[in-house]
């Protein structure tokens, strides 16, 4: 009950936050602009329409789950509300946890809007929306709810530019850990390969969520990768805010 009037208190709090607005209108027009990407293009015009489409989807949203997941818990210290809540009955589990989940809500929201104009621009083209497009935009959900997880963990003991950048940092790693197998490969047996394979084993393969070829090219989905991708992500989730409540717990606000 604490924590569903957190999150609801937190996601009002968020629709209020005017760069929320910027990012999805910049992605709007990101997702708009893919239609006049593909007219100067040569070639499957519609293939650019969904590529650059779902690639806007994918990169603003996890802009918008960065900027405003990393001042989450720092506005609340900042404004020195958080000594007001922590002296109610309110465990600070469950203060964290409401944190997210009402961030998690706004990002569904805005994730929902994206996707509604993404949909409606492919619909004016071919007259029809291929099942393939919602569950690109559900595989990008499930990773901004991981996302979401790490910006929330780093906002308990850093600053929001450097939240913000460890974050972005996480993303950008996430998306590029497929290269660290690569050079496992090539490196020689050894203390360096067996640090790369722990390295390998820690880092999130973000990319399991990115099935943009496969949505692009009209490839096939294979069946477990709904329920694989999705247990992955909230696992990995649920053991970032695990951290998080942990580091949470050990802060001394005073």
């Amino acid at each position: 009950m604490i924590v569903a009037v957190i999150a609801r208190n937190t996601f009002k709090e968020a629709v209020r936050d005017r760069i929320l607005y910027l990012l999805l209108f910049f992605a709007a027009t990101a997702i708009l602009f893919s239609r006049v990407l593909a007219l100067l293009t040569v070639g499957d015009r519609m293939k650019i329409v969904k590529d650059v489409g779902l690639a806007s989807i994918s990169l603003f949203g996890a802009l918008m789950a960065i900027l405003i997941g990393t001042g989450l818990v720092y506005k609340e210290i900042e404004k020195r509300t958080i000594f007001t809540l922590l002296s109610k009955p309110i465990r600070r589990a469950e203060f964290l946890l409401g944190k997210y989940f009402g961030l998690v809500l706004t990002l569904a929201v805005m994730l929902t809007c994206m996707g509604v104009i993404f949909l409606a621009l492919v619909f004016l083209q071919t007259g029809t929306v291929e099942l393939k497009l919602f569950a690109a935009i559900y595989f990008i959900f499930i990773e901004l709810v991981l996302l979401t997880a790490v910006a929330l963990l780093f906002s308990c003991f850093s600053t929001p530019i450097l939240s913000s950048l460890f974050s972005l940092a996480f993303y950008l790693i996430g998306h590029f850990s497929w290269s660290l197998e690569t050079l496992i490969k090539k490196v020689r047996p050894g203390l360096g390969k067996t640090l790369l394979r722990v390295l390998a084993a820690i880092l999130p393969d973000l990319e399991t969520f990115n099935i943009k070829t496969e949505v692009v090219h009209g490839l096939p989905l294979p069946a477990s990768l709904l329920l694989t991708a999705t247990a992955y992500g909230l696992v990995y989730a649920a053991f970032v805010l695990t951290l998080a409540i942990l580091v949470f717990r050990r802060r001394d606000f005073v």
